[in-house]
């Protein structure tokens, strides 16, 4: 219930993200149905393949710490064909965990720990053919175990505990279309049993177990065709007792208690079915009595390996001369004596590997071997190879000398051998090449000298190999190569000089091959070059080159890579140059490259460098691009301009913190993309490149394991990016930026310029409404009167009497807001236009008239228009006696009051007449008054009007 809940979530989450990046696998790039999981540390099976597609068809799971596999451990996984689930300490097998599995034809289980096999663990197995149990701890086979596999072929329970071979025949037999059983190295000592095998068991591997009596039905091998039984304690009598007429190869190497001779005496099985390798047949006496049983016997193979063979006589093996192969390897043969000791008619191909040969001697005289193809004297020790060695073998196609210790090769050791197609002289101790090493092998297709210790390759050495196709001469100490070395080499197609000590490269070198090679590894030399700007063109005519490996010269690399390097390269398709240092390549560096598909740059770091921009630009082939490793620390622009068809892109082990997703997006065809351990910063910068590789149909390599660089338990897939809509953030930064602005100005503006502002505001409405004449010598009244409700009496009963009440010459026309106001008009509006209506303005001062905010705005708009005329036009009168320290508080009407004269209002009556004789001479004085008396200094007006 557990799995299937594991499952489904894990459905849901391949619904929300529709992304190819895989948590614990790598899709194969060469082929979208094949996924490779291994070194995945502490996971489970459900985390490793719940998020491959339905469509898989190969898998390998490997080298992880899987203990169990629960049921429908693959359900997912319905298109199964290969399951490879090796080295992961799988402990435990739950029924039907391939139950989903119906078309999976080969699953492999070895290297871990299983140690039983119960009933239902292959249930759904229909279709399976091969299947791998080798190498675990097997010990108990559920008798049932296997019935599902009804058309398994081949079945590996080698390197196991199982002991009971009734148990595993038994446990076998519903597998009806079973060919190949291998159960070596467990531990069966008896081969008792109760059924017998599968009739379509044709090969049995019983090896390296503790078999000593076989124990087991006269017939039991009828079927058997292939049988080992080698590395037991099998006794001469057992094997004797079994019949094994059927068996067309018998192994039996190993056996102490063995005697295949007197087996041979008593015997149901035919005498050239047996290997003799491995039973101690090591005298000429021995020897012979095997041949004799032979003699006239058909032999494809001659089997004589490990039995200890240190010399062999003359035709000792004349009777044996039937067969096609002799192998001799693993002896300890010091000399093969021209062949002597077998018979030329049949023999085709000679093997004596891993003996003690130091010297092959002169053998013209010596009987030839006409239809020998293929000699191999691998591993031995020779070191000397004397004229007409090989005079024996005029017909041979294919010599392998390779891993011994050759140092000199005499002008006519190969004589004789024209037809002679592949030589082998790798890992010799070879010094120098002759013109006339070579002079007899006109027909030779491939010369190995691969690691030898030649130092210069001289003019006209492989003159004389005119079909020669491949020539290695890697791994040696060459320095120089001649101008004319590769002359006569009029088909060389591969030329492989990697890992030798070559320091500059010319033109002239390859003057030989240029029309036809086409593969050049230069790989792990000595180039250098210490600047970029100087023009070298070493491979200007190699036009047909398609491969061409630099990388890893030694000590420091390239470092630099000249002007017009690869000019003439017209058919490049892969350019090897990782591992090179390389400080720096301009942006022409792979012109004329056009044809390229395959470029490798990776570990090229040689500290912090980006790519110049461009530098891709021609490549309109590429395919596969590796960056791995180089330091970089940004990607340009347009650096992988024009790369349409790229297909791979390995970015890994960069310092790389941020990716511009427009880059990727150019690259249309792109499959496979690697960012693993690229330290991706987990902020807005990189918002965009985490919902892309999240959304794109591309495979991204352990995207969903990449993780943030400040804290290795945050994911680059799902770091929070909220707060990162760029879009929204512009707008509320220049609007919060605005509003901060405008918090800041409004106090400042509040407290200088308030009723300024408002002033000119009803003053514009005035105008804009024609409120009010343009000629501002016409009045409607001589005063506003500004005053507080609680003063009202005063105005009404003592002021509006005498001002305007009076005699025709003294009476005045004052304008007061509870009589005056036009109904229906804002009150700021009517004071603007009454103060604009009246020649002076009457502000009537008390303390009432000190705490009320529209009597401030009156006289501060009156202070306004004083500034705006030039004239005098505000009087006060003070009607209470208010004390200045208590005036203070009221800081404008304070600095009116210092600066104006104002009238006092008096309880006494003659104080009363004068108070009125001068308020009415200050209301009704003449315009044209001094300037100096009757307004403020220009400082002092500005200085009111910010109050």
């Amino acid at each position: 219930m557990y799995f299937w809940l594991q499952l489904l979530f894990g459905t849901f989450f391949l619904f929300l993200v529709t992304g190819r990046g895989y948590r614990n696998c790598i899709q194969k790039f060469e082929s979208n149905d094949t996924f490779i999981c291994v070194n995945r540390l502490k996971v489970t099976i459900h985390k490793v393949v719940f998020d491959l597609p339905p469509d898989t068809r190969n898998l390998t799971i490997s080298y992880n710490t899987i203990k169990k596999l629960p049921s429908g451990s693959f359900g997912n996984l319905t298109k199964l064909q290969y399951l490879k689930l090796a080295h992961n300490e799988l402990e435990s097998l739950s029924p039907g965990a391939f139950s989903d599995l119906i078309d999976l034809n080969y699953l492999n289980l070895s290297y871990n720990q299983i140690p039983s096999l119960s009933w239902g663990v292959f249930n759904g197995l229909d279709n399976l053919r091969y299947l791998y149990l080798q190498n675990n701890s097997i010990a108990f086979l559920h008798p049932e175990v296997f019935f599902p596999l009804f058309s398994l072929k081949s079945l590996n329970l080698s390197k196991n505990f199982l002991s009971n071979f009734s148990e595993i025949v038994n446990s076998i037999q519903p597998l009806q279309n079973l060919k190949t059983l291998l159960l070596c190295s467990n531990d069966i000592s008896y081969l008792n049993h109760i059924h017998k095998l599968p009739s379509n068991v044709s090969t049995l591997f019983l090896c390296k177990n503790n078999l000593q009596e076989l124990n087991c039905h006269q017939d039991f091998f009828e079927n058997i065709s292939f049988l080992d039984l080698s590395y037991n304690n099998i006794t001469t009598s057992s094997i004797q007792n079994v019949n094994l007429s059927k068996v067309k190869y018998l192994l039996v190497a190993s056996n102490p208690h063995f005697d295949v001779l007197k087996y041979l005496d008593n015997s149901t099985i035919k005498p050239e079915n047996i290997d003799y390798s491995g039973l101690n047949l090591n005298t000429s006496t021995e020897l012979s009595q095997v041949c004799q049983h032979l003699r006239g016997k058909n032999i494809s193979i001659l089997n004589l390996l490990e039995n200890g063979i240190k010399h062999l006589s003359e035709n000792i093996l004349e009777n044996c001369s039937l067969s096609d192969t002799v192998d001799l390897s693993r002896n300890r043969l010091k000399n093969i004596s021209c062949l002597k000791f077998l018979n030329p008619p049949r023999l085709k191909s000679l093997i004596v590997e891993h003996n003690l040969l130091k010297k092959l001697i002169n053998c013209s005289k010596a009987a030839q071997f006409p239809n020998l193809k293929s000699i191999s004297l691998r591993y031995n020790r020779i070191w000397s190879l004397e004229n007409y060695a090989f005079a024996f073998s005029p017909n041979l196609e294919e010599l392998k000398l390779n891993i011994n210790n050759i140092i000199f090769l005499d002008r006519h050791t190969f004589w004789g051998l024209s037809k002679l197609k592949s030589l082998r002289l790798d890992n010799n101790l070879l010094t120098d090449l002759y013109k006339s090493t070579f002079i007899y092998l006109t027909e030779l297709t491939s010369l190995n000298l691969r690691n030898n210790r030649v130092a210069v390759i001289f003019d006209n050495v492989f003159h004389y190999l005119s079909n020669l196709s491949i020539l290695d001469l890697g791994g040696n100490k060459i320095t120089h190569v001649k101008i004319e070395a590769f002359n006569g080499l009029k088909r060389l197609s591969k030329l492989y000089l990697d890992r030798n000590q070559i320091v500059t490269i010319t033109g002239e070198m390859f003057s030989g091959v240029e029309t036809t090679l086409q593969v050049l590894d230069l790989m792990a030399n000595q180039l250098h070059f210490e600047s970029s700007r100087k023009e070298i063109s070493p491979f200007s005519n190699l036009s047909k080159v398609y491969d061409l490996k630099l990388q890893a010269q030694q000590p420091f690399g390239l470092t630099a890579i000249p002007r017009k390097f690869f000019r003439g390269l017209t058919s490049l398709q892969a350019l090897y140059l990782s591992q090179n240092r390389l400080a720096h390549l301009s942006s022409d560096t792979f012109h004329g490259l056009s044809n390229l598909k395959f470029l490798s740059l990776g570990e090229d770091c040689n500290g912090i460098q980006n790519l110049s921009p461009g530098i891709f630009s021609n490549l309109s082939s590429l395919e596969v691009l590796d960056l791995e490793n180089m330091c970089l620390q940004t990607l340009d622009s347009d650096i992988f301009l024009n790369l349409t068809r790229l297909k791979r892109l390995q970015l890994s082990k960069n310092a790389l913190r941020a990716i511009n997703v427009s880059l990727l997006e150019n690259m249309t065809n792109l499959q496979y993309l690697d960012l693993w351990k690229c330290p991706l910063t987990c902020t807005c910068d990189n918002e965009e490149l985490r919902n892309w590789l999240i959304k794109s149909s591309m495979q991204v390599v352990y995207v969903y394991n990449l993780t943030c660089p400040n804290d290795p338990h945050s994911y680059f897939h799902n770091f929070d990016i909220s707060v990162c809509d760029r879009i929204l953030k512009k707008i509320l930064f220049c609007c919060s930026s605005m509003i901060v602005l405008l918090l800041m100005l409004i106090p400042i503006v509040y407290s200088k310029s308030y009723w300024r502002i408002r002033y000119n505001y009803f003053l514009f409405l005035s105008w804009l409404h024609e409120r009010w004449s343009s000629d501002k010598d016409l009045y409607k009244y001589d005063a506003f009167v500004s005053y507080n409700t609680k003063d009202e009496e005063w105005v009404y009963q003592n002021m509006l009497p005498v001002l305007e009440n009076g005699s025709s010459s003294n009476g005045l026309r004052l304008c007061l807001h509870h009589r005056d106001f036009q109904l229906g008009r804002y009150i700021v509006d009517n004071i603007v236009d009454s103060i604009h209506s009246s020649r002076r303005t009457l502000c009537v001062v008390s303390r009432s008239y000190l705490k009320s905010e529209w009597c401030s705005l009156e006289m501060q708009l009156a202070s306004y228009k004083l500034f705006d005329e030039m004239r005098d036009v505000l009087v006060l009168i003070l009607l209470e006696n208010i004390p200045e320290k208590e005036l203070s508080t009221y800081h404008r009407m304070r600095k009116v009051m210092l600066k104006k004269t104002y009238i006092q209002w008096s309880e006494e009556p003659e104080a009363q007449k004068l108070f009125w004789a001068q308020l009415i001479k200050a209301l009704k004085g003449s315009t044209t008054e001094d300037i100096e008396d009757s307004l403020l200094s220009t400082d002092e007006q500005i200085s009111l009007i910010s109050s």
